[in-house]
């Protein structure tokens, strides 16, 4: 792993679960860690209740677009985070894998995603935890 580690999430639509960790990685490592999301079948936009969740605790993610799982992306990641994408996501000897059990967002109001939203920052800080060097 570099000094700057990359960190993929991945999941089918990249429009709920992998965006709200993207944006819990960007906001909390700021430009220590390269932030990466896609998704096996990506959405045309992102969850607005995800939106609204992030946005309840100072996360703006309305700029962000759905993107494709592209191979060299993955291949180029030190951390993917898979989020219920099966056998979509590609596997890459040498690459760390977690992958993370959370509900699906999708057709969910806010109130059904503010407690999916927490537990991806719980994750997401304990991965900064073990990203981070123990200097």
């Amino acid at each position: 792993m570099s000094d700057k580690p990359s960190v993929l999430f991945v999941c089918v639509h990249n429009a709920g679960r992998s965006q709200m960790a993207a944006g819990w990685l960007r906001h909390l490592a700021g430009d220590t860690v390269e932030v990466r999301s896609a998704g096996s079948a990506p959405a045309a936009t992102v969850n607005p209740a995800a939106v609204e969740a992030m946005r309840e605790v100072g996360i703006d993610i309305t700029d962000r677009t759905p993107q494709l799982l592209e191979y060299a992306t993955a291949e180029s990641s030190d951390v993917i985070v898979t989020m219920g994408c099966g056998d979509a996501c590609p596997v890459f000897p040498g690459k760390r894998y977690e992958d993370w059990k959370l509900d699906d967002p999708a057709g969910k109001g806010v109130e059904s995603v503010r407690p999916i939203r927490d537990d991806i920052r719980a994750r997401v800080e304990q991965l900064l935890d073990e990203l981070r060097p123990t200097a």
